[in-house]
């Protein structure tokens, strides 16, 4: 097995098979600060994870939906679970979307919040997709990392 697929079994152990991962997800703000400068915006976010993307749901006019209307690069860390990394944010529409019908599904499965506050008749209320693209998994404490390129499938050196 190689250390990309070593890395992806660990993804899938710690963040796959139905788990509500809490995300830290960050976006490039749409607001410079006081220097004039682009900066970082960061917020937790529930997702569940499947064969390299996280599905997150959010309200479309969301401030982090706006900043990724604008620039889709997003980084992200899973919260407890040594899990990093870069991807691309998409939304890829309302959660009740015949298109979005699995999806859906598998929220009001695995977010135990979701019937009550997923706010799913409204059509703002959509499918943030984050493709990954670069992730890092740390294992053992430090003594193994995987740093990991999704876009060529393999793994390679620091992001």
């Amino acid at each position: 097995m190689s250390k990309y697929e070593e890395g992806l079994k660990l993804i899938e152990e710690r963040c796959g098979d139905g788990k509500d991962n809490l995300l830290a997800l960050a976006t490039i703000s749409i607001e410079k600060n006081v220097e004039g400068n682009i900066t970082p915006q960061v917020r937790d976010v529930d997702a569940y994870y499947e064969e390299g993307v996280f599905y997150i749901s959010t309200h479309a006019k969301s401030t982090k939906m706006r900043e990724i209307s604008q620039n889709k690069e997003v980084a992200f860390s899973v919260c407890g679970q040594w899990i990093s990394g870069k991807g691309i944010g998409e939304n890829i529409g309302w959660v009740k979307d015949e298109k979005n019908a699995e999806i859906r599904a598998k929220m009001k499965k695995y977010f135990k919040w979701f019937d009550e506050v997923g706010g799913e008749d409204n059509p703002d209320s959509i499918v943030l997709r984050v493709t990954i693209t670069k992730a890092t998994v740390i294992k053992d404490h430090g003594t193994v990392v995987y740093v990991m390129d999704f876009v060529n499938k393999k793994e390679q050196g620091d992001l």
